[in-house]
């Protein structure tokens, strides 16, 4: 089958960065799906992966966190699909990816896709959808009030693929106030558009524009990027006893000792972990999977499809690669078929 893949860490710009090879067709055993691979998008977690993963002599790591397809086998453990089923799903970091024609997935963390999408529409949500729910909702419990705070979910990184989906979550299953940065007239609008009340600059000091609004302090803080730059506003600006949630990777060390003055609790977020550990409840991916398709069918909210790049081969996904670094993008970039 053919695939894309690479078998040693460079930069972007390098020819061989990402290649085109040919794999032998994967065989689905126990609760795994073999997916035939209609559409597939790409995250910042494909470019660090590319960067740091290592790949043993003679191999090739293919990357590839987010798919859309159709079910073409089963293993004989399988319960919840069957072949010609449409789905779509995020994988996990520690299988191969879905870079190629087939892929091998497991079926809890997999779901129906969306029937009012394209292929290529519902690729582009599986990764941050489920990365923004786990945060918002299994980690920070934004269902659950700050007592005495503004009741505000402050979104650091609003415009990309995680701030995208994470405003219409909140919007639709919560009662609390979006406040997403964003720094240029266009990412401003996305954020916008996607309904959040609120919207600060992020390449300025965030602490002062949340003052200025006079409203309180937010009790929910959720830094999807750049958090070390930012983390000295988030102390100033959280409420006390409030929660502050991350992802990004952007400091070798973070300090906690600040926290205590607030008594503020920290939830690491990384969607990749029940798959991973093949935890007890790694099913919830599939049910939230399941739940953001019904929200999609019923017009509650949409995809964060941005761009589609064209088929899945090596030199675009060189571009999408290329695009994500530039730290520019908006939404969801999707290449289609091969």
């Amino acid at each position: 089958m053919r695939a894309v893949g690479f078998n040693q860490n460079q930069p972007i710009t390098s020819d061989t960065a990402l290649l085109d090879i040919d794999l032998p067709m994967p065989e689905a055993t126990g609760r795994d799906l073999l997916v035939e691979i209609k559409a597939i998008s790409v995250n910042p977690v494909d470019t660090k992966t590319r960067k740091n993963a290592v790949v043993e002599p003679g191999q090739y790591k293919v990357l590839g966190y987010d798919a859309a397809g159709v079910v073409k086998a089963v293993g004989p453990g399988v319960k919840l699909f069957q072949p010609g089923d449409e789905v779509y799903y995020a994988g996990a970091i520690n299988r191969q990816g879905t870079n190629a024609e087939y892929h091998l997935v497991d079926e809890r963390i997999v779901g129906a896709k969306p029937k009012t999408l394209s292929f290529e529409e519902a690729a582009a949500l599986p990764l941050t959808a489920i990365t923004a729910y786990e945060a918002l909702f299994h980690r920070m419990k934004v269902q659950d009030k700050v007592a005495g705070s503004w009741n505000a979910v402050l979104l650091i990184g609003g415009a990309g693929g995680v701030g995208s989906i994470a405003i219409q979550l909140l919007r639709e299953l919560s009662d609390v106030t979006v406040i997403a940065t964003a720094s240029r007239p266009e990412t401003q609008n996305w954020v916008r558009e996607l309904g959040a009340h609120h919207v600060v600059d992020h390449s300025k000091p965030l602490a002062p524009q949340i003052a200025e609004m006079a409203i309180g302090q937010p009790g929910f803080v959720f830094s999807i990027t750049q958090t070390d730059k930012h983390l000295p506003d988030v102390l100033e600006l959280i409420a006390p006893q409030g929660r502050f949630a991350l992802i990004d990777d952007s400091a070798d060390v973070i300090d906690l000792r600040p926290f205590k003055r607030k008594c503020l609790s920290v939830h690491w977020e990384m969607m990749f972990a029940r798959p991973v550990f093949q935890t007890a409840d790694m099913i919830e991916q599939h049910k939230l999977l399941t739940h953001v398709a019904e929200l999609v069918d019923a017009g509650k909210i949409r995809t964060t499809l941005s761009d589609v790049l064209g088929p899945i081969n090596a030199d675009n996904l060189k571009k999408a690669h290329a695009l994500i670094e530039s730290g520019t993008t908006r939404g969801k970039l999707v290449l289609s078929g091969f």
